[in-house]
């Protein structure tokens, strides 16, 4: 089998899990046939490195249980055939040879329509196989713990295998980095890097150009827990994601003019550092010496770069940013050499596993978190006040996870202090108020390493 495929699992139809038999009933009864594979991709939790990886940066994520699961059936007509065993996601289908992506609107079919494109676009598919496909998601939307990327990565693992086609593993994932750009969302390559190269039982350390990934095996007397602030956040929906892409962006320029480097070629605040062969410390006075806290306008930027504003909007910013005043560089630059410190500390001190281990990576998740909420701004009020009840009740370190601006956070408890700290957390945040409490079942949970996508074959 190709490299890729060393991970299919063959299923005999009459020991297929509780979801997967389910899944495949509804599939007959939708399609009038039956599925001939499916394909899971899951959803990761960040466990520090905020908002770096479109920077060029590390991570530190792992993948976890909750997933998007798809049934397909590739057919002879060339059209897709979307479904959702979720009624309140309508039906959708559309020629493969015209596929037309709506940026306004990121409903759900547009993410798994980037997926396919992608895949299409790659091998340049001139007679692509249409396909119905039927839906199962468990990963909570708008949650920040990557539904939409993992939407993006199985379809376009199915599409990859409807057409019979082959890829490694790392080009997976960088087509479908490349290819969720197609619905306005800047992103880095760390939600599909962790959706394909995760590995159970390690988070891993995601590294850029070239793509890589580095167990990274967490401390043994801790538990990661997941809790959902039940704010909605969709990166697509908004341009806070952007902007703050954008921003790092024009600090990039900003600082390699001051240094005399090739600005209109450095796009990344980490080639910054490279060029200079510096530390990240150093880039840190850097950023202090040269950039001021105030917010910049769109007019002092074009001074300083000597170009116009038309060429500003043209060649730096992103059609979603066109329109905005000013921005913030001093503090983005700040949060992104910073936090990239942390992720390097981090790694390093889960391989040293020095007798206080739990205390420093706590310590290291919290500065994490003050630097997204003072420096970053991609808190909210409901994150807030989650992070300071999980710490309240016993978690080493909190902080918010993935995007921000709502969605989930992350906590490091004692193992042995787990039950009585989901309890708690419960009690104060979701028992509280009456949506929370519709939704607390899904709201909070521990999790551990898991598997990247996988595609299991009907036998």
């Amino acid at each position: 089998l190709p490299a890729f495929y060393a991970n299919i699992v063959l299923l005999n139809v009459s020991n297929l899990p509780f979801r997967l038999q389910k899944l495949k009933e509804m599939f007959m009864s939708k399609f009038g046939s039956a599925p001939k594979f499916y394909v899971r991709a899951p959803g990761r939790v960040n466990l520090i490195g905020e908002h770096i990886d479109y920077c060029g940066y590390a991570v530190l994520p792992m993948a976890i249980e909750q997933d998007i699961l798809i049934a397909v059936e590739p057919v002879k007509t060339q059209v897709v055939q979307l479904a959702n065993t979720n009624s309140s996601y309508l039906d959708f289908s559309t020629s493969v040879t015209n596929i037309q992506i709506n940026k306004t609107k990121p409903q759900w079919h547009n993410y798994f329509l980037c997926g396919l494109k992608g895949i299409q676009e790659h091998f340049g598919l001139n007679n692509p196989t249409g396909m119905n496909c039927l839906l199962d998601g468990t990963i909570p939307p708008s949650s920040g713990l990557s539904s939409s990327s993992a939407l993006v990565c199985c379809a376009g693992l199915v599409t990859l295998r409807a057409n019979g086609k082959t890829l490694s593993k790392v080009e997976l994932a960088e087509i479908c980095t490349k290819s969720e750009r197609y619905i306005g969302t800047e992103g880095g390559g760390m939600d599909q890097a962790i959706s394909f190269l995760a590995e159970e039982g390690t988070a891993k350390l995601i590294e850029f150009s070239p793509l890589r990934a580095t167990d990274v095996r967490l401390p043994s007397e801790a538990t990661f827990v997941i809790a959902n602030s039940c704010v909605e956040m969709n990166k697509a929906a908004t341009s806070h994601y952007n902007i703050r892409v954008m921003e790092c962006r024009l600090a990039t320029k900003l600082l390699s003019k001051s240094k005399g480097l090739d600005w209109k070629k450095t796009l990344r605040l980490h080639d910054v550092q490279a060029k200079l062969g510096v530390s990240l410390e150093e880039m840190l006075t850097i950023v202090e010496e040269v950039l001021h806290p105030e917010p910049y306008s769109t007019e002092e930027i074009c001074k300083c770069l000597g170009i116009s504003l038309e060429e500003l909007r043209s060649q730096i910013l992103s059609q979603n940013t066109q329109d905005v005043a000013t921005f913030k560089l001093y503090q983005r630059a700040k949060h992104v050499y910073s936090e990239a410190a942390r992720v390097v500390e981090f790694k390093k001190i889960c391989n040293e596993a020095p007798a206080n281990a739990i205390q420093l990576l706590g310590e290291l998740m919290n500065q994490s978190f003050i630097s997204c909420r003072e420096m970053y701004e991609c808190s909210c009020p409901e994150l807030d006040r989650l992070v300071d009840i999980c710490l309240q009740f016993g978690a080493i370190g909190s902080r918010l996870t993935g995007a921000g601006w709502g969605g989930c956070t992350v906590s490091m408890v004692p193992t042995d202090k787990l039950n009585a700290f989901l309890k708690n957390v419960q009690k104060a945040y979701y028992q509280t108020d009456v949506q929370r409490l519709a939704l607390e079942n899904n709201s909070l949970f521990a999790t551990k390493p898991g598997r990247g996508a996988l595609v299991f074959i009907e036998a």
